[in-house]
């Protein structure tokens, strides 16, 4: 579960414009076009690559403005054309229009999570309110939707593909819940809300932005004790140039990659205690950058919303398109696990006690505990201690392993290439084939920098369609590893491997996709459906293939040891509590706080309080606190929708069985099958019937509950 956006860096609020947008050129203007790097055609290789080198950032307000326009004049083409509505002319110009747009906003986004520095953060705030507003003039064009409506209930649906019926369905249905049937007194109210909403949503993700840049500044070697030497050397590279005097300092970013090895590892209770609370409290510290009352008015905002659109609540409107359908069948899924896992933390929780206990301190495990004294527990239970297994998880080692898996099953081969232009040094790029024919660009940002937001993530600059001639896919994979020494492999966590092959899982159904429509291809599904080629393909870390070939010790590069994957395999659901509860506490949080209904909110209070309710250990936090929870305030991304990740990985631990019955991962068969119902068809069918046709049947959530080692229950 980890930070991404998966196709697109933006507000969901605003994303039904852009669904409609594809890098096919539509009725652009020319002159603008050729001239302004920012929205002209992509050319050079490949079909065309984003152009880098040439652009200013300082010009991307005035093109963006421009590009609006220019969707705009698309717009209103297909609105007034005198030709009777039809699928060509409606819902695939559609499809076709605002390519400038799609473009600007593409680069515009990659910057505001990559490179949010220097102007970015301006102009994103004043580009926002203007995406939204431009959102919502097509929304509410009553032409444009009474074409739609007319291709919708017209004798010619009869006639379309299945696709082709989905993609006109969905379009109407879209329009329909983004307020196209509204009163124009309501539309309105509804642009006004929208507007608001896009510029809070960019208060929210700087502010988050901001308290991830603190650090802190380790200068004692007590502070660093504990540590593995690979790890100590990415603080130390980290602290040169906070160093005074020549003194030896080590840093401590404040992102995910680097407190969660310093809370296992160092031996300084003090001092896990302060990286803890710097990183827990962002958004959260009372002063300019507190995101509390922002939190208040984008419920507020969403509540008011989804009472204009006829919902109940914000998580009604939400829930309504997805796989769930309903608030009440998430919280069914979530609560049919949440006792079984707190109960493992009460059982984890009493093991690691024990060992305070033993070492006489006196202490009782706090939050900042869990992490250090489950890594000792580990090592007791299970002989395992994953600083052994640190040497042998090199990144480019298992980036050339999830490269490898992807051939065996997909039948990808993955060349880096030089002649295609980035955003920064740290990137590169790939071109993936198949059979010897160009599939696409994979596109590699692994490093944690000044103005990257934290976490990882999958995005797609170019989505796979065939209109009128096929295009092909550009995605990238970002993460935020820590930087070792200059010619030194950079050595990563287990769970930061797992998170690798989750993100490449992302990039991999982009590259399969093998659509017709853009607003169909690659990762244009359901968002509780989206999670789920992703969490498959964590899977393929751990079977022998990948681990024996590219699990290698960075220095004598022999395979990991198989005494070593032997404990790995049977440590496979420790800790499974920890995770689940700290993952389902911001699940239940995020759709507790949405169906709460139009009532102001003090954030803090009710996740105090919904917490108790629920009976959350005290030695555990919410992986998301609410002022840091991006996924559901940076953006209507995963509002209402975090609980995603539980639904697909019932799915994911269901489909996994049938590898794990057939005796491997790598079976041809099984490989196609999930290519053809699975990674290839995005949203042309419904995600139940494909899931349904690989597995054969409907999911079985119990696989879900004998993943995590929870009992099952027997009715």
């Amino acid at each position: 579960m980890n930070m991404h956006t998966v196709t697109k860096l933006f507000a969901v609020t605003i994303a039904v414009t852009y669904i409609f947008q594809s890098s096919t050129p539509g009725q652009e203007d020319k002159s603008m076009s050729e001239k302004n790097p920012l929205i002209r055609k992509w050319d050079g290789p490949y079909g065309g690559v984003p152009p880098w080198r040439e652009i200013s950032v300082n010009e991307f307000e005035k093109a963006i403005d421009k590009a609006i326009e220019m969707s705009t004049a698309d717009i209103e083409k297909i609105a007034n054309n005198p030709a009777a509505p039809t699928f060509g002319n409606t819902i695939v110009a559609v499809e076709k229009s605002g390519a400038a747009l799609d473009r600007v906003t593409t680069m515009f986004f990659v910057h505001t999570a990559n490179l949010k520095i220097g102007v970015i953060p301006d102009i994103e705030a004043a580009v926002m309110p203007k995406l939204s507003k431009h959102s919502d003039s097509i929304i509410q064009n009553k032409k444009l939707f009474d074409r739609i409506a007319t291709v919708y209930e017209g004798d010619e649906m009869k006639k379309l593909s299945p696709a082709q019926k989905r993609l006109t369905e969905k379009r109407y249905k879209s329009f329909v819940r983004q307020g196209a049937k509204l009163s124009d007194a309501d539309k309105k109210k509804l642009s006004t809300i929208n507007a608001q909403l896009a510029t809070l949503f960019t208060q929210f993700s700087t502010n988050v932005l901001k308290d991830e840049e603190k650090i802190t500044i380790l200068t004692e070697k007590s502070q660093i004790d504990g540590l593995p030497a690979s790890f100590v050397a990415s603080l130390a590279e980290a602290g040169k140039k906070h160093s005074k005097d020549g003194k030896q300092v080590w840093v401590v970013n404040n992102t995910r990659s680097s407190m969660e090895p310093y809370l296992t590892y160092a031996k300084d209770r003090k001092t896990r205690e302060k990286v803890w609370r710097t990183y827990y409290s962002r958004g959260d510290n009372g002063d300019e950058r507190d995101n509390n009352e922002i939190i208040t008015a984008i419920l507020k905002l969403r509540a008011e919303r989804a009472l204009l659109l006829g919902y109940k609540t914000h998580a009604h409107w939400r829930l309504e398109p997805q796989m769930a359908k309903t608030p009440e069948n998430t919280m069914k899924l979530m609560l049919q696990v949440w006792p079984k896992a707190v109960q493992r933390v009460k059982e984890e929780v009493a093991d690691m006690q024990k060992i305070a206990d033993a070492e006489g301190n006196g202490i009782k495990i706090e939050p900042w505990d869990y992490r250090y004294y489950a890594e000792i527990v580990r090592k007791q239970k299970y002989d395992l201690d994953f600083n052994e297994v640190k040497p042998y998880l090199q990144m480019e080692k298992l980036r050339e392993g999830m490269m490898w898996a992807a051939g065996e099953l997909y039948g990808f081969k993955f060349k880096q290439v030089s002649d295609v232009p980035v955003f920064h040094s740290d990137v590169r790029v790939w071109e993936v084939t198949r059979d010897g024919k160009h599939v696409g660009l994979w596109v590699f940002d692994p490093y944690a920098r000044r103005g990257k937001r934290s976490g990882a993530w999958m995005n797609a600059y170019r989505i796979q369609r065939n209109i009128d001639k096929p295009i092909s896919p550009i995605v990238s994979n970002n993460s935020n590893f820590v930087k070792g020494k200059p010619g030194e492999p950079v050595l990563i966590s287990w769970d930061d491997a797992v998170t690798l092959f989750h993100e490449f899982g992302h990039a991999l159904h982009g590259l399969c996709s093998n659509c017709q429509y853009p607003s169909q291809a690659g990762t244009s599904v359901a968002r509780d459906y989206v999670e789920f080629p992703s969490q498959l393909n964590e899977h393929w870390l751990s079977t022998p293939e990948i681990l024996s070939k590219f699990a290698v010790h960075y220095k004598t590069g022999k395979p990991i040891p198989k005494e070593l994957l032997d404990k790995i395999e049977k440590a496979a659901t420790f800790n499974q509590g920890f995770a689940t509860v700290e993952y389902l506490a911001s699940a239940l949080i995020d759709m507790k706080l949405h169906l709460a209904g139009n009532v102001k909110i003090d954030p803090d209070k009710f996740e105090r309080e919904t917490l108790a309710e629920l009976g959350m250990p005290k030695e555990i936090v919410m992986r998301h606190r609410t002022p840091q929870f991006s996924h559901v305030f940076s953006s209507d991304g995963y509002s209402a929708g975090y609980y995603s990740y539980l639904w697909s990985d019932a799915l994911t631990a269901d489909a996994a069985e049938v590898f794990e019955d057939a005796g491997s991962y790598y079976k041809k068969e099984l490989a196609k099958s999930l290519f053809d119902n699975i990674m290839s068809v995005g949203d042309t069918i419904d995600p139940a019937e494909g899931f349904r046709k690989f597995r054969g049947r409907d999911v079985d959530t119990k696989a879900l509950l004998r993943k995590r080692g929870f009992p099952v229950d027997k009715k």
